[in-house]
């Protein structure tokens, strides 16, 4: 199928799971589908903001807690109109893009095992298992270290065998910042990055929201 020659290249939005110490990319998960929407909500953090000392009402102490929801589909109806170039899709239908996903989630079964064998031998502290970072891409601008707080997956649609063929998976990610990782942690400096391209991008817009309201100097 061929595209209109004047339409703008799309973007995919993803996760890319990274190594913290090292930064190399470790999978690169691509949505096959961008969301029509993404729900994000932001929870300021004012030290004032329980009732208490009026001189700080108006601190900030951190930065706020940003959440983000999306709804992504998932779908081999195109694979599977081309069985011989996806064997995989005609073979495990979209097994693989939900395995992909969901391990995000999971410890590996390597480290499950390891602790496991700590455990046996009288480990007294056995530390949780560290995860790889994961940043959520949307667009150039919006680079974010994130934690997966939700995960839901709607299957609508099955093979013969019982392969998922379309589902509906659901997304609750919390974002990282320097308050959780710190200034020294790889995540913590791509949250900086967010940040400063944020306020970049409100600088751009103030000049014409006062005006807008035909506020001039306020006394």
């Amino acid at each position: 199928m061929t595209t209109f020659p004047g339409s703008p290249r799309l973007l995919k939005g993803g996760i890319v799971l990274i190594d913290a110490e090292t930064s190399a990319v470790l999978r690169i998960i691509v949505l096959q589908y961008n969301p029509d929407t993404l729900t994000r909500k932001l929870q300021p953090q004012a030290t004032g903001q329980d009732g208490g000392d009026r001189s700080e009402a108006l601190r900030i102490k951190a930065p706020p807690v940003e959440t983000i929801t999306l709804e992504a589909e998932i779908d081999a109806t195109d694979q599977l109109e081309q069985p011989d170039r996806n064997p995989d899709a005609v073979q495990l239908g979209i097994h693989p893009q939900l395995a992909a996903l969901e391990t995000i989630v999971y410890p590996t079964s390597a480290a499950l095992v390891e602790n496991n064998r700590l455990a046996q031998s009288g480990t007294l502290e056995i530390l949780p298992m560290e995860a790889p970072l994961s940043l959520f891409v949307w667009s150039k601008t919006r680079v974010l270290p994130v934690r997966i707080t939700d995960f839901g997956i709607t299957e609508e649609a099955f093979d013969p065998a019982l392969n998922p063929i379309r589902a509906k998976v659901s997304l609750g990610m919390r974002v990282l910042s320097v308050n959780d990782l710190g200034f020294q942690h790889r995540g913590g400096s791509l949250y900086m990055a967010y940040q400063q391209q944020k306020e970049r991008l409100a600088a751009r817009a103030a000049g014409g929201a006062f005006g807008a309201l035909g506020i001039g100097g306020i006394p």
